[in-house]
């Protein structure tokens, strides 16, 4: 267990015979582990209870899982999201992180598989930097890596927990190129071995929400390189 402390975990199915082995793993490897079987009844769970990770069946009875995750994202749920689900296309894959999940498991899955994405996700959200918990950029964005908030002024930025660590790699490298490389290395895990358009689908989302609450930062690609956060409309 990470850091020596117990972490919530919810997991969203409705499948007994899939749910019951799942928690029963997960169980053992310390976490505190709750269950629901809908769509709706998960967001009420993530807005009551803040889970550290939820585990996400897309096939639920009342809501497609990319709804619910839409709409976890939507109220303000910053922990991590695992998409678990049959669908194995790569456009699947690309809608369910583009609308906030962090990670994509196709089934059939080895248990030992989703324990080790679970412990990535949550080694990723525990990083803080050595040397400064805080960045402030130039344009008065200020990236606090301790309380995992971004703020322009008073008015807070609502990131997903990948968007974060993107932009805390970026932005403590304020007008340098960050390699693709360190990045997926940094952020996901140096044993990911998904699709590197999981990066792009976050820098998307990452600039979209930057030009939205007009931050007065840009990210910018370096065609074949990587990515640079410097300042500018």
């Amino acid at each position: 267990m990470l850091n020596g402390m117990a972490h919530d975990v919810l997991v969203v199915e409705d499948e007994e015979d899939i749910a019951l082995p799942l928690m029963r793993t997960l169980e053992r490897e310390g976490y505190e582990v709750s269950r629901v079987s809908g769509g709706a009844e998960a967001v009420s769970f993530v807005i009551d209870e803040g889970p550290a990770v939820v585990i996400l069946d897309l096939g639920l009875p009342d809501m497609d899982g990319i709804d619910v995750c839409r709409q976890m994202r939507s109220d303000g749920y910053l922990g991590g999201i695992i998409m678990v689900t049959a669908r194995a296309g790569e456009l699947d894959r690309v809608v369910g992180l583009d609308v906030g999940a962090d990670d994509y498991l196709a089934k059939p899955f080895g248990l030992a598989e989703l324990l080790a994405r679970v412990r990535a996700l949550l080694r990723r959200s525990a990083l803080i930097p050595a040397d400064d918990t805080t960045v402030t950029t130039s344009s008065g964005l200020k990236i606090d890596a301790a309380s995992r908030r971004v703020h322009l002024g008073e008015r807070e930025i609502a990131l997903t927990a990948k968007e974060f660590d993107v932009l805390a790699v970026l932005a403590s490298n304020h007008d340098k190129v960050v390699p693709r490389e360190t990045l997926m290395n940094q952020v996901w895990d140096q044993n990911w071995y998904g699709s590197t358009k999981t990066l792009d689908v976050t820098i998307g989302r990452l600039r979209s929400k930057l030009e939205a609450a007009e931050a007065g930062e840009r990210v910018v690609a370096i065609r074949g390189v990587g990515f640079r956060l410097e300042t500018g409309s």
